[in-house]
């Protein structure tokens, strides 16, 4: 391994950053030798449980994701205050100094732990989005055409069964047309989770159930996984599309392959275009379902009308909502990019923490609606918060 690399493994930061932060908060807390001493075997205790944790048993994935959480937090809590202390020391003498030294180190641990709880609460919790898309020559039969998206679920350590049979329920509980998987659906192998994703075959809507690849399939096996989902009752949409007929209107609904999956099969490239190929002209509307925002500009030129998308989490929780933007054109909610729509799901579940501070989770209901109820201006018709 070169020496950069070795510098940047991540098994120094699980060793640094704790150092940090207990040097920086347990001393000003003055808990005595022995205090100290049990602060400090905490939180390396939690810094060691996180990489062992993953793939063990639930609760030990429970205490150790959670505990990572509560580390990046705190993390943040810590700059936070070394900043505020760097900046009020100049103007303060030593004894209001020394007051705050101690009074910001119980503020920050104890919002770290707020912050961890909250998230928690809220991450278990999704709630319903719904976005009216405005699509202009959108045939009479196909106003008000619905489309549940569910999206980033992450089965896995902390998600399990219990927590897809709620969502599927709340999912059929809307009766949508149409029901959109937009990737991400898994963090584990067929094998280890197939009892926990069985409560998807009971997803139930008018025209079916659809689903496109996500980058965290390709992680956990793809085309194991492309076998279980068909075999629960979905349609694998791999860069090709399908044709509805509804109420006597046609709507196509094509899916594309998640962009980074030519790095495991070097034959399966995200093409909106391709997947386009030999739809019908006269379709009222063209909806594509990809997992990862950075497919609208190929969607753009594609001629469709409307992108569903998912993939950044929106963050997932804050402070790391206001760094995703940097890395997708889209971060959450409705927007306008020349004649498409794109919308972009915060996510169903959550990947490793449990935490979704101001960020919430999300089952989304998209609706089609005839261009007259909207203009360009159309995103305030999507009442999910704004990131």
């Amino acid at each position: 391994m070169p020496r950069r690399r070795r510098l940047f493994h991540p098994l120094w930061l699980l060793v640094s950053l704790p150092l940090y932060m207990g040097w920086r908060l347990i001393p000003p807390l003055m808990l005595g030798p022995l205090g100290s001493l049990g602060a400090a075997a905490l939180l390396a205790g939690i810094s060691i449980l996180v990489p062992i944790s993953v793939r063990r048993s639930d609760r030990l994935a429970w205490a150790g994701l959670t505990g990572l959480g509560f580390l990046s937090t705190l993390l943040v809590m810590t700059v936070l205050r070394d900043l505020l202390l760097g900046l009020a020391a100049p103007f303060l003498d030593p004894a209001p100094l020394a007051t705050l030294i101690q009074a910001s180190a119980r503020c920050a641990l104890a919002l770290a732990a707020l912050i961890t709880i909250v998230g928690l609460l809220i991450a278990r919790r999704p709630r319903l989005v719904e976005v009216d898309v405005p699509i202009p020559d959108l045939p009479e039969p196909l106003w008000g055409f619905s489309i549940a998206q569910i999206t980033d679920v992450h089965i896995g350590s902390t998600i399990r069964r219990g927590f897809v049979e709620r969502l599927v329920s709340r999912v059929n509980d809307l009766e949508a047309d149409l029901i959109a998987v937009t990737g991400d659906l898994v963090d584990g192998s067929v094998q280890h989770l197939s009892e926990h994703a069985a409560p998807l075959a009971k997803l139930n809507a008018r025209h079916g159930c659809y689903f496109v690849t996500g980058n965290h399939e390709y992680y956990s096996g793809e085309p194991a996984w492309t076998l279980e989902i068909q075999r629960l009752g979905m349609t694998v949409l791999k860069n090709r599309h399908v044709v509805l007929h509804h109420d006597g209107a046609l709507l196509v609904v094509a899916g594309v392959d998640d962009p980074g999956a030519p790095r495991f099969h070097p034959e399966q490239r995200s093409d909106p275009a391709g997947a386009l190929h030999g739809a019908p002209a006269g379709a009222g509307a063209r909806i594509l379902l990809a997992h990862q925002p950075s497919s609208a500009a190929a969607a753009a030129r594609a001629g469709f009308d409307l992108q569903i998308s998912g993939h950044t989490h929106g963050g997932q929780f804050w402070p790391w909502n206001h760094f995703v933007r940097f890395f997708q054109p889209f971060t959450a909610g409705l927007h306008r990019l020349k004649d498409l729509w794109v919308y972009v799901s915060r996510g169903t579940g959550y990947w490793g923490p449990p935490n979704r501070f101001g960020v919430p989770s999300e089952i989304t209901r998209i609706r089609l609606v005839h261009a007259a109820a909207g203009t360009a201006g159309a995103p305030p018709l999507d009442r999910s918060p704004r990131q």
